[in-house]
């Protein structure tokens, strides 16, 4: 798992025609689909704002507590790897769970 992230890594930086926002949202959700036993359940909604966008993820209500994880470990994890890639994008984002 860790090559094929790596590669969609490269592939966001690579292509220059999508807006940043979507690069880091294609991320968020090859993440979150990996996840989840339901993984047609899943859409994300990005909103885009001046300086920083909000990446908002819906999933199945049976799977709310495995994107969340133990402590909100899991979501931790996936904020902290779509700011990663936003830093390297040079803009910030946030990411929101939706039941």
């Amino acid at each position: 798992m860790t090559e094929e992230l790596n590669e969609l890594v490269d592939e966001q930086l690579d292509d220059g025609e999508e807006m940043v926002s979507d690069r880091i949202a294609d991320l968020v959700e090859y993440l979150v689909v990996n996840i989840v036993d339901d993984a047609d359940a899943v859409s994300l909604e990005v909103i885009d704002g001046t300086s920083s966008s909000t990446i908002e993820v819906s999933v199945a209500t049976d799977d709310v507590a495995k994107v969340i994880g133990r402590h909100g470990r899991t979501i931790k994890a996936i904020r902290t790897l779509a700011r990663a890639l936003a830093a390297r994008l040079g803009t910030s984002v946030e990411v929101e769970v939706l039941g």
